[in-house]
């Protein structure tokens, strides 16, 4: 957008009209100056004020107007009035301020088309952020009005479950199971598209208190126990190259870092082979904790790679099974929150590693 701002010049420079006229007053000015002195002494660069002020102020065919009348006007002053021959050094000078009017013109259009382009971008731009903020307010109103009635689902399903509207045969009972898991299914991706506007929005808030990442592993492996035998995938826990138990503390938020060990088991089952396994694997080094989930599938792409942690991104290799696109960006977000960083890579023979590392805790802190 334009500098010349109309808080800092006076309104009549912004009227088409008062511009001409002070174009007029200017061109009086140095055509009199001009005519009034012998041809060596050269006021032609003060045509230089006319025509910026025509460039900022009135059209492009304006200015090349008014360009051309002070050009014509600084070489005219060469023969009138003529009370003296013209010499080489004269039009010289004359020359070379005609240079100056063009070339001033010249860069006073590219800079008022550079302008104009800048304030064309920031237009798409404002307009773009405010259709972002419309759409992410309608999908957090929506998700958030959503909920309600999946919770008022899950628990009439329970209700029929526990037999409070009347004896259940096995057939139906089987039948409740299926349409109470999609519900939770339903639920949980909701809450899940919730906590992600929720977080790019206001910020992941964290509650920090000493934990340990090899107790929410096993937490998270425990929850996870169903789906892994149902695909029969195995899952197995190691510290390093040791299966002792040991303590991995860090300064985290225990519902938040639990849910990224679940996001990447999950994500570890679902793509494993049928009789795979998928492997946490804990190690630390003097500064911080590293985590890697690693899985029997097929790898990962090399064009999928850096876009696995993008917002939405469900990919369209053989590993990605049907999905939101969502629990490996909000994974990103919690584990940078708490000032880690996470990674993926291809596994040395198949499969694919999910790892993320985080800063250890202090032995004073932990202690205490």
């Amino acid at each position: 957008m334009s500098n010349r701002s109309p808080t800092h010049t006076p309104d009549y420079f912004h009227q088409p009209s008062k511009a001409r006229g002070l174009i007029v007053i200017m061109f009086c000015v140095v055509i009199t100056l001009e005519y009034s002195t012998p041809p060596p002494y050269v006021f032609g660069y003060l045509y230089i004020g006319a025509v910026l002020l025509a460039d900022s102020r009135l059209s492009r065919a304006n200015r090349i107007q008014v360009t051309a009348i002070a050009i014509s006007l600084t070489m005219l002053n060469l023969v009138i009035p003529g009370v003296e021959p013209i010499n080489f050094a004269t039009l010289i000078n004359r020359l070379i301020a005609v240079i100056a009017l063009v070339v001033t013109s010249w860069l006073s259009d590219r800079n008022r088309q550079f302008e104009q382009a800048i304030a064309q971008q920031q237009l798409k731009l404002q307009t773009q952020e405010h259709l972002n903020h419309v759409r992410e307010d309608f999908a957090s109103t929506l998700t958030h009005d959503l909920r309600t009635p999946l919770l008022g689902a899950i628990e009439t399903l329970k209700a029929f479950q526990q037999g409070k509207f009347g004896t259940v045969t096995a057939t139906q009972r089987r039948v409740l199971e299926i349409m109470a898991r999609s519900h939770q299914a339903s639920l949980q991706l909701v809450e899940t598209l919730l906590d992600v506007y929720r977080n790019d929005t206001e910020g992941l808030k964290l509650q920090r208190k000493p934990v340990d990442l090899r107790t929410l592993a096993d937490e998270a492996a425990a929850m996870l126990t169903e789906l892994a035998a149902a695909r029969r995938v195995h899952l197995r826990l190691r510290c390093g190259e040791s299966d002792f138990r040991q303590s991995f503390w860090v300064n985290g938020d225990v519902l938040q870092l639990r849910r990224v060990f679940v996001n990447l088991l999950e994500n570890g089952i679902n793509h494993s082979l049928r009789g795979g396994k998928v492997e946490i694997v804990i190690t630390h080094t003097d500064t911080s904790h590293v985590v890697k989930v690693i899985d029997s599938g097929r790898g990962i792409t090399s064009d999928e790679l850096p876009l696995l942690f993008e917002r939405f991104y469900q990919g369209h290799g053989d590993r990605q099974t049907k999905g939101s696109g969502l629990g490996l960006y909000l994974t990103r977000q919690i584990v940078e929150a708490h000032g880690g960083t996470i990674w993926a890579e291809n596994g040395s023979s198949q499969g694919a590693v999910f790892g993320f590392c985080l800063p250890a805790l202090v032995p004073a802190a932990s202690a205490s």
